[in-house]
């Protein structure tokens, strides 16, 4: 079974948490101002400084044209070597650089408003169906399975796995009442229903990832 990755929502709709394992594309930084802090630094947003620093030095060769037709390269080394025709032949001792790996078309946070948004319409479609009071705990389709357990303080663990996973509702609540409790909930230094931050910190990560690389499926 593969997991892909895990949503924490508090009960005021906001992702406070997000952590990944097997994703097949890079995430995309969520827009600034668009999500709390402390939820994950892989989908913080990026300063314009630094996004126009990484665009001009991400890469070990960046070329830069003028009117003049000249091209620029930064950081190009180059050596020469004989050869029998032309005497000296130049060659690149820089790599070419790897291709870059494919991004999600969406922001974080439009990704994780997607995610919520499905889990209110299935659960509220479900309640419509059966006529009654039901508990909707997981959804498949031809390319994952998403798992939800929700706390009665209305907090919602969310993981996506391989549609072929069996139900994971017993590892959220033991996600619940293990690393969650012990890192976020007796934490003192969290506040735990502030809707200014999220509750992201190196102890609840580590035992997130602990926890769920000890499973007997995990892979």
């Amino acid at each position: 079974m593969t997991i892909y990755s895990l949503y924490i929502y508090d009960r005021h709709c906001n992702c406070i948490y997000y952590q990944d394992w097997h994703r097949v594309k890079r995430l995309k930084p969520a827009v600034e101002g668009n999500i709390l802090p402390g939820v994950s630094r892989a989908v913080a947003p990026h300063s314009s400084d630094t996004a126009a620093s990484q665009s001009a030095f991400g890469t070990p060769r960046n070329t830069l044209s003028s009117s003049s037709g000249v091209v620029v390269a930064l950081g190009d080394v180059t050596t020469s070597i004989s050869s029998p025709t032309t005497g000296v032949m130049p060659i690149s001792s820089v790599a070419p650089p790897p291709p870059p790996q494919p991004t999600s078309g969406l922001p974080f946070d439009e990704e994780a408003k997607l995610v919520y948004g499905v889990i209110l319409s299935l659960r509220h479609m479900v309640k419509k169906l059966s006529g009654r009071e039901e508990h909707f705990v997981a959804y498949r389709t031809s390319t994952y399975k998403l798992h939800l357990y929700e706390t009665l303080s209305g907090y919602k663990f969310v993981i996506l796995t391989d549609p072929q996973a069996d139900s994971l509702r017993f590892v959220l609540r033991q996600l619940y009442t293990g690393p969650f409790l012990e890192y976020v909930v007796r934490n003192p230094l969290l506040d735990m229903d502030s809707r200014e931050h999220g509750i992201d910190n190196e102890h609840f990560r580590s035992g997130t990832d602990r926890l769920l690389r000890g499973l007997p499926f995990f892979n």
